[in-house]
């Protein structure tokens, strides 16, 4: 589990059996004595219990990893499944040199042959019959075997010299002859050919001990990895995150309490609409300058364990509004009957397209962000109600009762234009006017221009009442809206600095009813 080269990280006990391994597989080439063949019988005691200790450590980390994975599998799951793949690999691979290493002492030994307990030490035919066999190729097929199992060890141990290290323990190329000029032989031939059968179950107990130090190996590397992108932290802070701090009433305030994990002695970079922010704790300040919602988003940057940096993306918003006051005098909250009636609606820290309204004793239209009343009945109140969608849902936030009045009645006038030729409206005594201006209009007219409604009417008919010398009324009739011929007539007549009245004025207004308006009186310069 160490690093660096692979004999620096055996045990000593494991190093002892590697040597005696080495040793023992070169007294083949000599005429080996009994002692030497139990020599062998030892070690392949010793790998057997090795075997046995290292499976016990391979059984323990994959269980730390499963642990791993039933807290959260989804970070671990890619890793859980590539250990289990490992495992599964590395099962087979194992259960079929046990399989051989059974098959070879049948061999040796007959139908009861076992390879824990083998009789016929020296029997050199076996490990060929069985392993060289060109019919069945085991030797062949445990080659391909562990070729397969060292590539797939490669892909999971990312450290070089680790790497290098399990390649060469499971190293299947060919083996050089020591006298020159002879070819190279097979693995397989090199470890099986004319060689004692215990020497043969060692060669695949040691087989077996490489893979099961490799598949350790492998684990470790994939556990580290299941930690390696994590972010170290010495300080855990709850924190309440509103979805927002604007509640309307009756409305819900909704909020996400976590808990909040920072290392103290790295700050993470942040950056807001592009540009760093200054505040390395984070706390950040933006003008609130217009009112409506401003969206805002950046990222942080944060250093892993293993040096990278990686961006975590972030956008928010905050809604800003108009400080204000509602003055709603009593005398009015008016609407008149028959004109279009502007009314402003709004909600504070909702969007417009999120508010709707209603109203009783006639229609409420919208035109844009603005609002038309149109009430029907006069004397009976209209209510208008407000609604607006908060957090997904319509609420009532609002209503306000309007008295329905009759439209006032206008002021007669009449336009003229002055000295530069722009129009004004004459609207009678103590303002002079002239008598040429007087005669260049036609028409009387009437309305409603007090700064609060500009309504037009039209008007119907009126009379004209002019004093001859012994100061006896002349009265004459309109055509229309528009001065008659004879009521210019007398105009025309008419000395400076003289008045004539204009009476009997009826008018009708947008609402349909003609109503009589108050005289004027016209004085000439």
């Amino acid at each position: 589990m160490g690093s660096g080269n692979h004999v620096t990280r055996m045990s000593p006990r494991q190093r002892m059996i590697n040597l005696m391994y080495i040793v023992l597989t070169a007294f083949l080439a000599l005429n080996v004595s009994s002692d030497v063949l139990n020599g062998f019988n030892k070690v392949h005691d010793g790998l057997k219990r090795t075997n046995v200790n290292m499976a016990a450590k391979n059984d323990a980390q994959f269980s730390y990893l499963t642990m791993l994975y039933n807290r959260n599998p989804e970070k671990v799951g890619p890793w859980y499944y590539k250990g289990l793949e490992l495992r599964q690999h590395s099962e087979i691979l194992l259960n079929s040199i046990d399989s051989l290493k059974t098959i070879i002492a049948v061999v040796a030994d007959g139908e009861a042959g076992n390879p824990d307990n083998l009789v016929n030490l020296d029997n050199l035919e076996a490990a060929s019959v069985v392993m060289l066999n060109p019919v069945t190729r085991h030797g062949t097929k445990l080659r391909s075997g562990i070729d397969d199992y060292r590539i797939m060890i490669a892909s999971i141990v990312a450290d070089s010299l680790k790497k290098k290290a399990l390649n060469d323990m499971l190293s299947t190329e060919n083996i050089s002859k020591s006298n020159v000029g002879e070819s190279d032989v097979m693995w397989e031939e090199a470890l099986f050919e004319n060689v004692p059968a215990i020497a043969a179950l060692t060669h695949l107990s040691k087989i077996q001990n490489d893979i099961r130090e490799a598949e350790s190996e492998a684990l470790a590397n994939i556990i580290t990895n299941v930690d390696i992108g994590d972010n170290r932290v010495n300080q855990m802070n709850p924190y309440v995150i509103p979805t927002s701090n604007l509640v309307m009433k009756g409305g819900k305030y909704t909020a996400q309490i976590v808990m909040a994990a920072v290392d103290t002695t790295q700050r993470p970079t942040i950056f807001v609409n592009g540009e760093k922010l200054s505040d390395p704790s984070g706390y950040l300040e933006l003008g609130a300058a217009t009112p409506g919602r401003h969206d805002f988003s950046g990222y942080i940057e944060i250093k892993k364990s293993n040096g990278a940096v990686e961006k975590r993306p972030f956008t928010s918003s905050f809604t800003v509004m108009e400080p204000m006051a509602t003055i709603s005098p009593e005398m009015m909250n008016v609407l008149y009957a028959g004109i279009d009636n502007p009314v402003s609606i709004s909600v504070p820290g909702v969007p417009m397209q999120s508010v709707n309204a209603t109203m009783t004793n006639g229609t409420l239209t919208r035109k844009g962000d603005k609002w038309v009343a149109h009430p029907s009945q006069i004397d009976k109140d209209a209510v208008i109600t407000v609604t607006a969608i908060i957090e997904g849902k319509p609420m009532n936030v609002g209503s306000m009762n309007f008295r329905v009045r009759r439209l006032p009645d206008p002021s007669p006038f009449i336009s003229i234009k002055d000295a530069q030729g722009n129009p004004v409206v004459y609207k009678g005594s103590p303002s002079r006017i002239s008598k040429s201006q007087l005669l260049a209009t036609e028409e009387l007219g009437a309305a409603i221009d007090d700064n609060m409604l500009n309504v037009s009417y039209s008007v119907v008919s009126f009379s004209t009442v002019f004093l001859d010398a012994m100061g006896n009324a002349l009265p004459e009739q309109s055509d229309g809206a528009n001065f008659s011929p004879r009521q210019k007539e007398q105009i025309r007549r008419l000395k400076p600095g003289k008045s004539f009245f204009i009476s009997n004025v009826k008018a009708k207004g947008p609402d349909g009813i003609i109503r009589s308006i108050p005289p004027m009186e016209v004085s000439l310069n």
